[in-house]
């Protein structure tokens, strides 16, 4: 029975160690997302938006208007969608349509985003870009497009919907599963860096 109860130990233990370590990282991942955009945004190159929430396309058109960008991708926007449908989703802003807005429908996830933006940022020869995506994805999102686009300045522009407000991120039970989702996404991203570059 001695033995049995050692072996059950040498079992929970480090199960146990493994679960507080992944729980002390998600409450240190949560308190670091930012929770409202930033107060300023530096000028770059190029503008890149993760598809994923419309805040972040009308993000994205802003910042290229206001002058932040010379260009701007919208990468993984929906086969079926056209680019006349996203005109009219966004009125009054035909001239950047028409004058600077590219748009990506292959990509299907992060790393996709990250492969196809590579190709745009290296094709218009950009040397600093704009990332617009969402403040819990920014993490996850930075690591990706650092792997694919080194020497590329990479300047992160965090969005942060409504619905995702961090600051009482304990009280939406549907925002911690979507939390948790993306630090483990993150973590696992993290570790396949951290052994590509060993």
């Amino acid at each position: 029975m001695k033995g049995l109860a050692r072996a059950i130990r040498s079992i929970l233990l480090p199960g146990l160690l493994v679960v507080l370590a992944w729980l002390a990282g998600f409450v240190w991942f949560v308190e670091t997302l930012e929770s409202a955009p930033p107060a300023s945004t530096s000028r770059a190159d190029g503008i890149i938006v993760l598809t994923g929430g419309a805040d972040r396309i009308e993000d994205g058109i802003r910042l290229l208007e206001a002058g932040h960008g010379r260009r701007l991708l919208i990468s993984g926007v929906n086969i079926q969608v056209t680019s006349e449908q996203l005109r009219k989703t966004w009125p009054g802003h035909e001239a950047a349509f028409e004058c600077c807005i590219d748009l990506d429908f292959r990509a299907r996830n992060t790393i996709e985003n990250a492969r196809e933006s590579a190709r745009w940022v290296r094709k218009n020869g950009f040397g600093a870009i704009l990332l617009v995506t969402a403040s819990y994805h920014m993490p996850r999102a930075r690591l990706e497009f650092a792997e694919v686009l080194p020497g590329v300045t990479i300047e992160p522009y965090p969005v942060v919907p409504d619905r995702s407000r961090i600051e009482d991120w304990w009280r939406a039970p549907a925002l911690v599963r979507l939390l948790a989702s993306e630090y483990t996404k993150f973590l696992l991203t993290w570790l396949r860096a951290a052994v590509i570059d060993r």
